[in-house]
């Protein structure tokens, strides 16, 4: 049986550090999936008219707590810099993924000039929810490359998929999770479709990155972000159009603590967010220091 559509919405324009962006997560109808609380999908290098004069992108270097950030290169260039010593650039198909745990400085830099076509800028930005126990933790960052994260190709040369997180089948990915939770990149050839069944007790949902697609029989635009019911198993996706597609499919155990979030910091009670802001304001976080 197919799962029922809970929600469905189109993704809404957003400046990320001064970068045009669609925000999908969190919306009106949803907070959160499973443990994900944000979804950004930046597809062009354009600034904002407000920040057209802006040169130093360092200006946007910002704290975190209580959450991991996951950015996936699908294309372009981004760079990571943070207060724990790390400065890393990966290009497509790479994943910046940082535990912010008990406090952390970070910026990341779509290195492109806006050189290139604005096609050749897709990046997805996810925050995940760290379970209380993992908030108090010290941060960490880790750098994925391309040839790290786990592809299979699908029956019937329908197309591919990449997981980044949780399982598929007998693949685990590289990325680690705190919680029961899984992402995917999903490429569906012209004329072909892809199946999934989650794993039951999963919350889940798909976000189109690019063209039109039938996801369990009803159709959707580029940039639709769509929110399955428990009810049912199978996930299907229809491309019948003439270009192949790509999809994000993601989602994970029902977060059942509180979640109190502001700004960059996601936390379970009021007083641990001024807390959080009380110590980045101490420099408990650090510094970025100059490469």
């Amino acid at each position: 049986m197919k799962k029922k559509i809970r929600f469905s919405m189109q993704s809404r324009p957003a400046v990320i550090d001064g970068i045009k962006a669609q925000r999908v997560l969190p919306n009106k109808f949803a907070r959160a999936v499973g443990p994900f609380v944000l979804l950004d999908h930046i597809s062009s290098c354009k600034q904002s008219p407000d920040d057209s004069h802006i040169e130093d992108n360092r200006k946007y270097a910002h704290p975190h707590r209580g959450v991991i950030t996951l950015t996936y290169i699908i294309n372009g260039e981004v760079e990571h810099v943070d207060s724990i010593g790390n400065h890393v650039k990966l290009s497509a198909g790479g994943v910046h993924w940082m535990k912010a745990g008990k406090g952390v400085v970070h910026d990341e830099v779509i290195n492109t000039g806006c050189k290139t076509n604005e096609s050749d800028i897709s990046v997805i930005q996810f925050w995940v929810n760290l379970p209380s126990k993992h908030k108090c933790e010290d941060p960490d960052y880790l750098s994925f490359y391309a040839p790290d994260i786990l592809i299979q190709l699908l029956n019937s040369d329908a197309g591919w998929i990449k997981i980044l997180m949780g399982t598929y089948g007998n693949a685990i990915a590289n990325i680690p999770t705190c919680s029961r939770q899984f992402l995917y990149h999903i490429h569906v050839e012209a004329g072909k479709q892809f199946y999934a069944v989650p794993e039951s007790g999963l919350e889940c949902a798909v976000f189109l990155l690019t063209s039109k697609v039938v996801v369990n029989d009803e159709g959707f635009e580029a940039g639709a972000f769509i929110v399955f019911g428990s009810e049912g198993e199978l996930i299907e996706i229809d491309n019948g159009g003439k270009t192949a597609t790509d999809i994000i499919l993601f989602g994970g155990e029902p977060y059942s603590e509180p979640i109190v979030s502001d700004d960059f910091f996601v936390m379970n009670t009021p007083h641990e967010v001024t807390q959080a802001y009380n110590d980045y304001y101490d420099g408990k976080y650090g510094d970025i220091k100059p490469k």
